[in-house]
């Protein structure tokens, strides 16, 4: 319902504020279903840490799929269709739901505080949980970008099936799933979150060189690697929550990391890009100025958190 008035706004042309309080809303509800189908995934799973990635793929296949639909057989890269479209997805969404496994909470106390999620705040006087979700939060800010105004700038430079294009972020995200568990076999957690973040700030900088030189290749390059950014940070780190929260905690943890990150974040990153954009590229056409701007707080979020966070603690006990 939130979906549907956020896009009815933007179609009537009515103040944009309109728009950003209903996706708001919309994030907020949604974003902790999205991390507790995580939880539910994770506790059927006999190896989350190996097996995990390779079922969340899939949805990434949808998100695919999606994005072809709205592009090719809608028309509607830059149309409310597509989020009309999108509201239909989620309702179908809802009823699947009633097929997932029967998963009984794990421990969870009757107390009101545990019922409303309240109890996963005390778990942040652990550093590294508390870091990542900082790092998450900071670090979508940014990437609202990816999904706000990649696909406008490639519209400006003549790729007007932009929607399309943006699709192949999501085909090197499910090869990097692929390979995730193989990966977490062999390298620790900290080193592929550092080679997420390190691919992220990558993405940034080819998107300054396509505005430099005006050319759709270095878009192109930057839209491919951001699939193996956000696998290796944020699925890696959804992963994380999982290994070091204790059972009872895990679902309330997953719900709290997908609030700051896809509703806080996102909302606050929506807001500043807003601003970035009209003094950069409504003002003067400035893409470079832009891209260079996220490209440096990338690189704030990733020094600060290289320097931060440290992985060595031992998994929690089942």
């Amino acid at each position: 319902i939130t979906m549907v008035a956020a896009f009815y706004c933007l179609e009537k042309g009515l103040h944009p504020w309109y728009f950003v309080s209903f996706f708001f809303l919309t994030t907020v509800i949604g974003a902790p279903l999205w991390n507790l189908v995580i939880t539910i995934a994770m506790t059927h799973l006999p190896r989350p840490e190996a097996q995990f990635a390779q079922v969340r793929l899939w949805c990434t296949v949808g998100w695919i799929l999606g994005g072809w639909i709205a592009s090719l057989v809608l028309r509607a890269d830059a149309s409310p269709m597509a989020g009309y479209a999108g509201a239909v997805c989620r309702i179908i969404l809802a009823f699947s739901l009633l097929m997932a496994p029967h998963t009984p909470p794990r421990g969870v106390s009757s107390h009101w505080r545990s019922l409303l999620g309240f109890d996963a705040f005390r778990l942040l006087k652990d550093k590294n949980l508390r870091v990542l979700l900082i790092g998450s939060a900071a670090l979508t800010m940014p990437i609202t970008s990816f999904y706000m105004h990649t696909p406008e700038h490639l519209r400006a430079l003549g790729d007007m099936r932009s929607t399309f294009t943006m699709s192949f972020g999501q085909w090197s995200e499910v090869a990097a799933m692929a390979v995730t568990g193989w990966l977490m076999l062999r390298y620790r957690l900290k080193t592929l979150l550092q080679v997420g973040l390190a691919f992220s700030v990558l993405r940034f900088v080819f998107f300054s060189l396509g505005s430099w030189q005006d050319s759709l290749g270095w878009m192109w390059t930057g839209i491919a690697i951001h699939g193996i950014c956000y696998t290796l940070f944020f699925i890696t780190g959804q992963i994380y929550m999982d290994q070091r929260v204790e059972p009872s905690m895990r679902g309330q943890m997953q719900g709290l990391l997908g609030l700051v990150t896809n509703g806080v974040g996102a909302l606050l990153g929506t807001v500043g890009l807003k601003i970035l954009h009209r003094y950069t590229v409504e003002s003067r056409g400035d893409w470079t100025s832009y891209w260079l701007v996220l490209t440096a707080i990338t690189v704030i979020c990733t020094v600060w958190f290289v320097r931060v966070f440290d992985d060595k603690k031992t998994p929690a006990v089942e």
